[in-house]
């Protein structure tokens, strides 16, 4: 079936989560993704090992929808390989450290002089120019870095990292749109380019409501957030809203760890909500008459609104306010997420089988396209397409392919 980016193949060197979180993507969506690997394979496949024996979940989950091909890019017969798969892909992506293809001989220079139309791709942590370049990064480094972190928590604790991945798997989403961008610019120059991300400037790209934040404290202090103590940087919010609306998590029955629902309290919503929760008196009350005298007194807001809540759970209360018209929704666990209807039906969390670990379940495509629809595919075995990808895509011939194996063009 032809689908969304049917004809364009990438040659996948990345390793981790960054660089296989955005190579997944584009496999998804019809690119013809192989997985170039050392003979020792991808580190991911033996970190945090569940099954003995089995590719890890951290390496199944970001690798589906690919072929996988090992290559001993320190033996000749295996560059000879690479070159020759540079020369038919429209894509090379890469997140090794600085200078490592440099020293293999694939420098972007040479790449570009081996087919001026691909597209290198490179993920690094801070770049390859500036003070940090040479840094090494990992998620929480990122977050740490990019502003994240700083903002994020309670304005009396310490800084947090997020949940969401915003450092590995926010710079793949990134480098995607970079890749796209220049396969559409391709199309008019006929020329490949070399488009770069690096994870602490996407973490800032993400976090660009803080930068707003950070500007607006220029001009007086920020009414949205409970606690009104500034310095000369974005604070820490909790769980504000950080918009134009109040917002907050509100705890429910029967009070366990993610017994909560965020509310939005719109100004459009408030007399509604407040008949509601405590009719006439609420209404009429001084303290939340507008939202300019609420922000002053959201403390006491809050209170109120955790005080009606503990006579329900996240999704009674969710009910009850749904009806109203209020914004809200319930602090979702993994548990909560792996067994809810609604995501089964976007099949975003799809069962999979797989030769070693057996039945096991995959996040699925984010982006719905109605002429592009997606069968997540589990992750490859190590090397598993490699007779394949030299016969399909290099035209080698069985008794060739036998003579790189003995060359040592894929093993170590």
């Amino acid at each position: 079936m032809d689908k969304a980016l049917s004809g364009i193949r990438i040659l996948d060197m990345t390793h981790v989560q960054a660089g296989p979180t955005s190579s997944q993507l584009m496999a998804f969506l019809g690119a013809d993704v192989i997985k170039v690997e050392s003979p020792w394979g991808d580190a991911t496949r033996k970190q945090l090992v569940d099954i003995p024996g089995a590719d890890s979940l951290y390496f199944t989950m970001l690798n589906c929808n690919k072929r996988s091909i090992t290559l001993n890019l320190k033996n000749d017969r295996g560059k000879e390989i690479f070159t020759k798969l540079i020369e038919c892909c429209d894509v090379v992506m890469e997140n090794f450290g600085p200078g490592v293809l440099d020293r293999l001989g694939f420098s972007w220079e040479q790449v570009q002089k081996i087919n001026p139309r691909i597209i290198m791709a490179s993920i690094k942590g801070f770049g390859t120019e500036g003070p940090y370049a040479a840094f090494k990064a990992y998620e929480n480094v990122a977050q740490a870095m990019g502003g994240a972190m700083s903002t994020s928590g309670f304005p009396d604790g310490a800084p947090v990292v997020t949940g969401a991945q915003i450092g590995d798997s926010g710079t793949g989403v990134h480098l995607m749109a970079g890749i796209l961008a220049a396969i559409i610019q391709r199309q008019r120059t006929g020329r490949g380019q070399y488009v770069e991300c690096a994870m602490m400037d996407c973490v800032m790209n993400l976090a660009r409501v803080k930068w707003r934040d950070h500007q607006r404290l220029d001009h007086g202090p920020l009414a949205e957030y409970s606690s009104q103590d500034f310095e000369d940087f974005t604070p820490r919010a909790g769980n504000d809203s950080g918009g134009g609306q109040l917002g907050n998590a509100i705890q429910c029955k029967p009070g366990g760890p993610n017994d909560y629902l965020y509310v939005v309290v719109q100004e459009h919503v408030w007399n509604a909500l407040a008949n509601r929760i405590g009719g006439e008196e609420l209404l009429n009350d001084p303290r939340f008459v507008n939202i300019d005298v609420r922000r002053q007194n959201q403390g006491e807001m809050w209170e109120l609104l955790t005080e009606f809540a503990g006579n329900y759970t996240k999704r009674e209360l969710m009910e009850i306010l749904n009806e109203i018209d209020v914004p809200c929704g319930p602090i979702m666990s993994t548990r909560d997420l792996a067994n809810d209807d609604h995501v089964k039906l976007r099949e975003m969390y799809v069962e999979l089988d797989h030769p070693q670990r057996g039945k096991w379940y995959n996040l699925g495509c984010p982006m719905k396209l109605s002429d592009s629809p997606v069968e997540v595919k589990r992750s490859p075995m190590l090397g598993e397409h490699t007779d394949e990808v030299l016969s399909e895509v290099l035209d080698y011939g069985g008794d060739e392919i036998e003579d790189l194996k003995a060359a040592g063009a894929f093993t170590r």
